[in-house]
């Protein structure tokens, strides 16, 4: 059986979670961080801080750099305020960067291919996101099925978070031992920051929502994360 995995890795909330969850599952897990240019790449260096801590021995950063000229948005352009509110109605927010899971999953998944890896993790979220729809369950399934047909190669890719909402992830970080790990070294903040991070931002607001939803209600969380992930 091959027990071999790649991820997905931002040194965010999410991502770190699925790490963690994923080192309990995998013999070999392989990190993999994309440079695109981001307002937050304040990101890389705490993800290669946190593959280093956590044991991983293999992190590749890749330079994605054309997504920044191709892609507009306030987490590729500074002169594009990053929003404070969460956005409403059908319009995406300005943080939402198009295409940028596309690249990430395929590169992801070529990366695999050549080190023999079934495996691909992202911490992508349908249940707590900004409206982005490269989070979908949908397009996630669509681009499994497209990397396998372009491949040739048999391939899964696991989305441990999808459907948790952010107050269950903090539970999943707790449940593995990792909850101090997770709300001081991780980095979620559009604008950079560690931590609990500007307070401002829509990802610092949403893990706040539920870093506070959490500690109301932990024996709740926990049951329904072990529930959801069939966790004994």
């Amino acid at each position: 059986m091959n027990n071999k995995a790649v991820i997905v890795f931002s040194g965010g909330q999410d991502s770190t979670t699925c790490l963690i969850h994923a080192l309990q599952t995998y013999d070999e897990i392989h990190c993999i961080t994309f440079d695109y240019g981001q307002r937050h790449r304040a990101e890389i260096e705490v993800a290669q801080q946190l593959s280093a801590k956590l044991g991983v021995t293999v992190h590749k950063v890749l330079d994605v750099s054309l997504l920044n000229e191709l892609a507009i948005s306030s987490l590729t352009r500074d002169n594009i305020p990053v929003p404070t509110t969460a956005s409403s109605g059908e319009s995406l927010p300005n943080t939402f960067v198009p295409g940028r899971n596309i690249l990430f999953l395929t590169l992801a998944s070529i990366y695999a291919y050549q080190v023999g890896a079934t495996t691909v993790i992202t911490g992508v979220c349908e249940t707590d996101f900004s409206g982005y729809p490269d989070c979908r369950d949908e397009f996630i399934k669509a681009i499994n099925n497209a990397v396998e047909l372009g491949m040739d190669y048999k391939l899964r890719i696991e989305t441990p978070l999808m459907w948790l909402n952010k107050s269950e992830i903090w539970a999943l970080a707790d449940h593995h031992g990792k909850f101090e790990l997770i709300r001081h070294h991780t980095l979620t903040c559009y604008n950079g920051i560690k931590g609990s991070g500007c307070g401002d931002c829509d990802a610092c607001n949403l893990r706040a929502e539920g870093f506070n939803e959490y500690f109301k209600n932990k024996s709740t969380m926990m049951k329904s994360l072990k529930e959801k992930l069939h966790i004994k």
